[in-house]
């Protein structure tokens, strides 16, 4: 069985680490993809358990700043508080926020103030425990992909905010689709929020009905057995270890964020982080996309993906070498032209996206649940 892209996709992805098998079936304008099982953290980590709390149907009170988002019965319990370096951040449950990645001391900070003993990642990039140690916060690495959180993981997630000390932090990278649905399924498994009310967390936080997976899992998530989440031997590493290609597509990701930011800035340095140069940026992005194409997994998949592959990398070096132009801007046509190649490899992500990493995991065929 030979390694293959998809599951690598879904990681941003990483169905790595949830034991997916193999997909197959023929390709429909896109290689299927298949990722082998990552090795699990050699150390557990020892934590004491604590009970299960009661299940909660509304929002905690509002305190000062925080805007209610509902608290009637029936509605989910979600509370957006009012925080400068949390990206959408909201209280599912007394225990529980979810949000987005909390980046620089300021950020892990503020968490602190909010009374978080424990950061837990569903995001593929490697966590900044140092910043977290810092505050007195422990890191947990449980990475899952925008196709959904398979079962194994729901359990996972369910114990540690259970037992692990709280509040807890649930984030992903921009806080709107992979945390909302990892807290919600966590709380749900976990018995701190009724079923019933899943799906409207998601639709609360803002997370996209395009990832049909992600409200596959909510909607489908209920509470565990207590014996089964007691007897559950979870490990919570600091940092989950992913393949090579995995770590490649994090950080072509966050790469391609910061070129959407320098672009929407005229396609000059960001004020707020002078640090990221536009043409530097170029340069990334175009070795991401070779490093990509230099592996024996690529080298084996169908020719359509190959082909948006060796397209994207080519769209980079011209952006690399638009940018590193010397003039540059001079003339307003530049900027315009900067933009229409970014737009191209944007394009052949989101194509990516839609046919292989986003397919529920309910619809990959060999794919175990």
């Amino acid at each position: 069985m030979r390694t293959s892209m998809a599951g690598i996709l879904a990681i941003l992805i990483l169905a790595p680490f949830f034991g997916c098998q193999k997909q197959r079936g023929p390709a429909t304008g896109g290689a299927p993809i298949r990722t082998p099982p990552a090795p699990a953290p050699a150390v557990p980590a020892a934590v004491p358990a604590a009970p299960a709390a009661a299940p909660a149907t509304t929002a905690p009170a509002n305190a000062p700043g925080e805007e209610a988002v509902s608290s009637a019965p029936g509605t989910p319990p979600a509370k957006k508080l009012d925080v400068k370096f949390l990206p959408n951040a909201y209280q599912l449950h007394e225990k529980v926020i979810s949000g987005g990645l909390p980046e620089g001391e300021p950020a892990f900070e503020e968490l602190a103030k909010l009374g978080v003993k424990t950061v837990i990642s569903v995001d593929g990039a490697k966590p900044d425990v140092t910043a977290a140690k810092k505050f007195g916060l422990r890191y947990v690495h449980l990475p899952h992909g925008y196709d959904g959180v398979p079962e194994n993981r729901v359990q996972e997630l369910a114990k540690a905010v259970r037992e692990l000390p709280g509040p807890v932090y649930i984030h992903c990278h921009h806080g709107k689709h992979r945390s909302p649905a990892a807290a919600t399924v966590a709380c749900v498994a976990a018995g701190l929020v009724d079923p019933s009310q899943a799906v409207g967390i998601l639709r609360v936080a803002g997370t996209s009905p395009n990832y049909e997976g992600l409200y596959d899992s909510a909607r489908s998530a209920r509470k565990l057995e207590a014996k089964l989440l007691d007897e559950l031997k979870a490990e919570f590493p600091e940092a989950a270890k992913i393949p090579p290609l995995a770590e490649a597509m994090v950080g072509l990701e966050h790469t391609h964020d910061h070129l959407k930011k320098i672009e929407a800035a005229g396609w000059r340095p960001l004020a707020e982080h002078p640090d990221l140069k536009p043409s530097h940026e170029a340069l990334l992005l175009r070795e991401h996309f070779t490093e990509m194409a230099r592996t024996e997994a690529v080298m084996a998949e169908p020719d359509r993906f190959r082909t948006m592959l060796t397209e994207s990398l080519a769209a980079a070096k011209e952006l690399e070498d638009l940018l590193g132009k010397e003039g540059f801007g001079d003339d307003p046509a530049h900027a315009q032209e900067a933009t229409a190649i970014l737009a191209r490899v944007s394009a052949n992500c989101k194509s990516c996206h839609t046919e292989y990493r986003d397919v529920p995991l309910g619809k990959k065929s060999g794919v175990a649940q």
